[in-house]
């Protein structure tokens, strides 16, 4: 019989891990959806027509497998002609004191005069101060401090980084830094500008991912990638099982032998598994860890594991008060709420992202409020009519729209959305090499390696995570290591270095 590998979670990574093995192996992929959705945070929600793009998911990556990937997956064909990509402009900025600035800041006419005088000049003493004077890199501050000057940290990073994390900078583990904007500082922020200005060749291998002016993007969000992996692997042998879940692993010795799966009428059943790709929070893989004895110190890492959950209100609306210089729909993206007295994080345009995510794209605009939050907190547990409202009074307090544009809302909740850098973590390490004994156990992806990886970075856990089967390669160092070392990204196709 066919050897078969459990894969829990149909988002990025797992879907990766099963279509990975489909086509480098002959390992029976079997993968096991706790959800009735498919592409977990990058997944697509339809509602009445208009589709939500669930944290926004560009479609950018240094590492030219990834890229193929895509494209392969994307191809239009005869039984799919929707099957897009569409090339997207990148345009993110933020909103602060009812101004933009563009993001990352550039040196623009209008961030000087939106900045003023007087903080403009703060600004740049405080960052050839930064430049003369580093500091130790002891926290996210630190790590925005060395790379932007005080003033602007103030200005630009700490009031939004407190909102996403709900905790102060000095509080956060600078490797969320050194993950997420690792290229981006000032210096370089000065060396695009000049580079556009003057370059007579633009290289955009060599752009930071911050720094971007393109992306492609499916055409109906990024739902429906995945979803057509989803069919192309079943339709090439793989098993996918939504509504069940996972919820015991029974080890012997130093390998999986089986897990227990529940399905949605609460039955469990046991399946045979020589081979577990897990992209299930690691709080809760160690806590399903049946057979073996596992450290209390690691049990108590494990269980302390910080996350952030995530809320979105979409707004379907008439126009936005806000408008472009030409009095047309805003071009951006994103926009980063940089406000002080309002709670949303970020707003999304998703006629921008798409057209074809909006239903009636002429005559309405569909929005996405974001909220950053942790389960079972007020903002959580808020009635949800409540919390639109709350939603829609934001929008109107900070000048965004006028309150009778609204025609149609809805909300979207998601547990564990961001693996947070604070409390245990600083600990998981330990937790990794406990994990790393049991041979046939891959963690992938955001939550199945507690880290903050973008949606290319969880396909890349999967593929070293299935290179390393093929090839009979025992050490799981190069799965951790996907988003860590500079000169992994830095590198324009990782597989030719």
């Amino acid at each position: 019989m066919k050897e078969n590998a459990i894969i829990v979670g149909a988002g990025p990574a797992g879907l990766t891990a099963s279509y990975e093995l489909l086509k480098r192996t002959d390992i029976h992929p079997i993968v096991m959806e706790e959800s009735d959705e498919i592409g977990g945070i990058s997944r697509t929600v339809n509602y009445n027509g208009n589709r939500m793009d669930i944290g926004g998911h560009r479609f950018f990556s240094k590492d030219k497998e990834v890229l193929r990937w895509w494209e392969n997956i994307m191809q239009k064909r005869e039984d799919d002609p929707d099957r897009v990509m569409l090339t997207r402009n990148r345009v993110s900025r933020i909103y602060f004191l009812r101004k933009f600035f563009s993001y990352p800041i550039s040196l623009s006419k209008e961030t000087f005069v939106n900045l003023g005088l007087g903080n403009t000049v703060q600004s740049g003493l405080g960052y050839i101060k930064a430049r003369l004077f580093p500091i130790e890199e002891n926290s996210l501050e630190d790590f925005y401090v060395n790379r932007f000057g005080r003033p602007l940290y103030e200005l630009f990073f700490e009031d939004y980084t407190t909102k996403v994390w709900g905790k102060h900078p000095s509080e956060l583990c600078a490797d969320w830094g050194r993950q997420r904007v690792k290229g981006v500082s000032l210096s370089v922020v000065l060396k695009d500008y000049f580079q556009k200005k003057f370059a007579k060749n633009k290289n955009s291998d060599k752009v930071e991912t911050s720094l971007i002016e393109e992306f492609q993007y499916p055409k109906y969000g990024p739902g429906q990638l995945w979803e057509c992996v989803a069919s192309d692997i079943v339709q090439q042998g793989a098993e996918l099982k939504k509504n069940h879940s996972v919820c015991a692993i029974h080890v012997n010795g130093n390998r999986v032998e089986s897990v227990d799966v529940r399905n949605q009428n609460g039955e469990i059943t046991q399946e045979k598994c020589d081979y577990l790709f897990s992209s299930m929070p690691i709080k809760d893989l160690v806590a399903a860890l049946r057979g073996i004895e596992v450290p209390e110190n690691v049990k108590r890492i494990a269980s302390e594991l910080p996350y952030r959950d995530f809320i979105t209100v979409g707004l379907l609306v008439k126009e936005l008060s806000v408008k472009s210089k030409e009095g047309k729909l805003i071009p951006d993206t994103w926009i980063y709420i940089q406000e002080r007295d309002v709670k949303v994080g970020r707003l999304q345009v998703f006629n921008n992202w798409s057209p074809y995510l909006v239903k009636d794209v002429e005559h309405t605009v569909w929005i996405g409020m974001e909220y950053f939050c942790d389960e079972h907190d007020d903002l959580w547990n808020m009635d949800k009519e409540k919390f639109i409202q709350m939603a829609i009074d934001e929008l109107v307090k900070i000048d965004i729209i006028e309150k009778d544009a609204v025609l149609d809302s809805h909300q979207v909740k998601v547990k564990k959305a961001y693996p947070a850098y604070f409390g245990s973590y600083n600990e998981m390490d330990e937790v990794r090499k406990f994990l790393d004994t049991i041979e046939n156990l891959f963690c992938i992806g955001r939550n199945g390696q507690h880290r903050y990886n973008n949606m290319d970075h969880s396909m890349l856990t999967a593929i070293e995570a299935v290179s390393n089967i093929e090839k009979k390669i025992t050490t799981k160092e190069n799965i951790w290591s996907v988003n860590t070392e500079q000169e992994y990204h830095e590198t324009v196709n990782n597989n030719e270095k």
